[in-house]
């Protein structure tokens, strides 16, 4: 069998890779189907892994002409995503399970699952570039073309060595209107569906509840401190709050506390003004580099510190530790999150790697 052109794409059901698939065939790919089963507790319309959502891919699938699988990785998600999430949430961090579950389940299990299904490539719905770079001599992993829509800082953990194989059909496009428009066009049934949720297994976005059911979380109540040490209230449990926090902190008086630090051997909740959120420096830990084999000198980068915020300059350098690289600020940042990643890019938008913040 010729796998030269044979790709799986991973289909969520929604629109996005619906038209990915249809995209890839007319790019004269043979497209394979794959939706995931992740998790028992999801029966939403617009679930990433849902019943409705294998349904979804399935209808697509059989309009296009095109296998479709579904996988069962509940087992494995449980595993590399949702128990990271509770662990993070207890050692007082705040995690991005998309980016945990895109490391081990869409560029790992799923290039397993490609290789046995005699598939050279595998391909999402993400808003993201791979191409060849002659300046670097290698596969790279670049921004797409809408700023605004754009997911590479999700895709650091691709290993280097896959990115060749590895196919976004909707690089190009920078609107969501574009693709609902070919969804339109091509009569495909989840052409007005919804976006899902961020997190799919807390389909309410309510995460204290999911800690508190799922993982027997009881958060304990402990004092609220200034940045001096002065005690200026209670808290109700460290897991109800993040860095950067302004709002439900429950202090009275004219003066503004944002939240600072979780200080989880003290159960201590740390305010202080926003002049205190902003630090020069950072350390990301289990840092994957695809640029670069190593980081033998300081590089100055573009680093972005959460998905939504602006590229910010900085120098990175390599730390005592495997996989630490140590992060200096041109300007100081505001609001790093231990727990959230930290992702470089070069000023033409190429991902240089990512890391999670210490």
């Amino acid at each position: 069998m010729d796998t030269n052109k044979r790709v799986l794409l991973g289909m969520s059901g929604g629109v996005d890779s619906s038209v990915a698939a249809l995209l890839l065939q007319k790019q004269g790919y043979e497209v394979v189907g794959c939706t995931m089963k992740l998790w028992e507790d999801i029966n939403l319309d617009n679930g990433c892994s849902s019943d409705n959502a294998s349904r979804d891919a399935k209808t697509i699938c059989d309009k296009l002409g095109i296998e479709h699988y579904e996988v069962d990785y509940r087992e494995e998600f449980k595993k590399y995503v949702v128990d990271d999430f509770v662990c993070e949430y207890k050692e007082c961090r705040t995690p991005n399970p998309c980016i945990v579950c895109n490391k081990h389940m869409k560029f790992d299990l799923m290039f397993k699952k490609a290789e046995e299904l005699n598939c050279n490539y595998i391909a999402t719905g993400h808003y993201a570039k791979t191409e060849y770079s002659e300046k670097y001599d290698r596969y790279v992993i670049k921004k797409s073309n809408s700023e605004k829509k754009d997911q590479t800082y999700v895709l650091y953990n691709i290993p280097k060595d896959k990115i060749k194989n590895v196919l976004f059909p909707l690089s190009d496009f920078t609107s969501k209107d574009e693709i609902r428009k070919i969804a339109e066009e091509n009569d495909l049934i989840n052409a007005k569906k919804p976006d899902s949720q961020d997190i799919c297994f807390i389909p309410d976005g309510d995460y204290i509840s999911f800690l508190k059911k799922y993982a027997n979380v009881n958060p304990k109540e402990g004092n609220m401190v200034t940045t001096s040490g002065k005690i200026i209230g209670k808290h109700k449990g460290l897991i109800s709050y993040t860095i950067g926090q302004r709002k439900g902190l429950g202090i009275g008086g004219g003066d503004v506390y944002y939240v600072i630090k979780l200080d989880k051997d003290k159960n201590e909740l740390v305010v202080g003004s926003e002049e205190d959120l902003y630090s020069s420096s950072c350390t990301s830990i289990n840092t994957n580099l695809i640029l670069i084999d190593n980081l033998d000198d300081e590089l100055h980068v573009l680093a972005k510190i959460r998905y939504n915020s602006k590229p910010i300059g900085a120098t990175i350098k390599k730390g005592e530790k495997e996989k630490e690289v140590i992060v200096t600020f041109d300007e100081k940042a505001k609001s790093v999150t231990p727990g959230q990643s930290i992702v470089f890019y070069t000023e033409d938008g190429i991902v240089i790697g990512g890391g999670i913040i210490k």
